[in-house]
């Protein structure tokens, strides 16, 4: 077996690729690091969403019980300003979805939600996130890089996490003893003027180390 094939490999047997939500349950099995739920969005809603000007994309950052998402997330698109159009709430309703699947799946109270809109490179160093677990979808633009390090190294064979396909991860916090080397970044985008929407959804379990943030009851 190639150096090349065996990385290959070992990519494949740690990130778990699922054609369904249920499929992202599969972070509970000791061999995986990773799940990504791949689809496809709708060609109207990659086409609305892509002709939006980057001031005019939602951002956010706030804790909450993962069903006041729906209700959060109708406050911040009108806060934006966003034309009610069948795509508005598509998005809505997708964040609502994923938030309700990923607190079913970690078992969260509470969610972290953050909506960033990025335009230059964040994160562009391969790492593993000091959290228990983390669900990152990308509405626009390139998807999170992802792949396995050895002895600290970037990895030599890096993937993409497909437009719109959720990505739940392990985090240095998950209780388990084994750490299979999965490290993700976000794609280095400075200098081509993409725009990115990236949702992430961290869980929260005590509500007094996030009294910082903005809480919705």
């Amino acid at each position: 077996m190639t150096v090349h094939r065996k990385i290959v490999d070992e990519t494949a047997a740690a990130v778990k690729i699922v054609d369904s939500p249920e499929g992202l349950s599969a972070i509970k099995k000791a061999s995986c690091a990773a799940t990504i739920w791949r689809r496809q969005p709708l060609p109207r809603f990659r086409n609305w969403i892509d002709r939006l000007r980057a001031e005019d994309l939602p951002r956010a950052r706030v804790v909450l019980r993962p069903e006041r998402v729906r209700t959060a997330m109708v406050d911040l698109v009108e806060s934006f300003e966003l034309p009610a159009c069948d795509e508005r709430s598509m998005l809505v309703d997708d964040t609502a979805a994923l938030a309700d699947i990923f607190a079913r799946v970690i078992r969260a109270p509470y969610l972290r939600l953050r909506l960033d809109v990025i335009k230059t490179n964040s994160c562009r160093k391969f790492h593993i996130d000091a959290i228990t677990a983390r669900l990152i979808c990308t509405y626009r633009g390139s998807g999170t890089q992802y792949g396995i390090s050895t002895h600290g190294a970037d990895p030599r064979n890096v993937r993409s996490v497909p437009t719109a396909s959720p990505m739940v991860m392990r985090g240095t916090l998950w209780p388990a003893d084994a750490q299979p080397g999965f490290v993700h970044r976000s794609p280095p985008i400075e200098g081509t003027g993409e725009t990115r929407l990236v949702l992430v959804l961290d869980p929260v379990a005590d509500l007094e180390s996030d009294l910082g943030e903005k809480f919705l009851h």
